[in-house]
């Protein structure tokens, strides 16, 4: 099953990275292949909250629909998202930030999926890594647009 981890350091504050990730209706905007994005449900746990969300993937002739339960941690700054329904046998991230002393932030991204159509999953696995960089970076270059170069 492909696996991808990725740790940054950003000139961001943790609580800047964590609300621009947690605000999933505005993948759309700046995510690659993320064509629609829409939240089914919100339910405030007290100490976190948990949201159901449909995202759209669109890539060449492939479209597809899947649904996230997604788990905000605010306290600890960490998204958990796992798989509901759709085109995956599996899929589950995690998002982790935390403030550095000297300024900014470190960002921890890991991902792991497994598609059901075996030819899908061959396909994607041979790109799997460069798209989860790309991924990552469209974090960077949002958050760059929406809090400028050096905002912690």
């Amino acid at each position: 099953m492909p696996r991808h981890s990725e740790s940054r350091e950003l000139p961001y504050t943790a609580q800047q990275m964590y609300d621009l990730v947690a605000d999933v209706e505005q993948y759309p905007k700046f995510l690659p292949w993320t064509a629609a994005a829409r939240i089914r449900t919100r339910e405030d746990k007290g100490d976190h909250e948990v949201m159901e969300a449909d995202l759209v993937i669109s890539f060449k002739v492939f479209r597809e629909r899947f649904g996230s339960r997604v788990v905000l941690w605010p306290e600890q700054k960490r998204i958990e998202t796992e798989y509901i329904d759709g085109p995956f046998r599996h899929l589950q991230s995690e998002w982790t930030f935390e403030d550095r002393p000297e300024g900014g932030c470190k960002v921890h991204f890991w991902v792991e999926f497994e598609f059901r159509n075996a030819i899908l999953q061959r396909v994607i696995g041979t790109v799997f890594n460069q798209a989860m960089q790309r991924v990552v970076a469209a974090f960077e270059r949002r958050a760059k647009d929406l809090y400028g170069a050096r905002a912690a």
